[in-house]
């Protein structure tokens, strides 16, 4: 059984935040990419507090992956600070 959504178009304010908006490069690597890179360089440890789900959404790419979730969020904050 399915049911018929009834969307409506944004609201004027909203609408025109998103003309105003500014296009910003996508600059960080695929989750892939990421996994290809990763290599051993020296590390240290850090503590962080991160959101439940992002972590969870990690470790499950990390596992299908064959590799450690904190070495796969390690690379994803590598790739943003090369940027900088």
């Amino acid at each position: 059984m399915s049911k018929t959504k009834n969307y409506t178009n944004a609201p004027i304010n909203i609408a025109k935040e998103i003309d105003d908006s500014i296009p910003v490069e996508d600059f960080l690597p695929s989750p892939q990419e990421i996994v290809e890179m990763l290599s051993k360089e020296e590390t240290i440890p850090v503590t962080m507090k991160l959101k439940k789900k992002t972590v969870e959404r990690y470790k499950r790419f990390a596992q299908e992956k064959g590799v450690k979730y904190q070495t796969f969020v390690s690379s994803v904050l590598d790739s943003y600070a090369q940027r900088l």
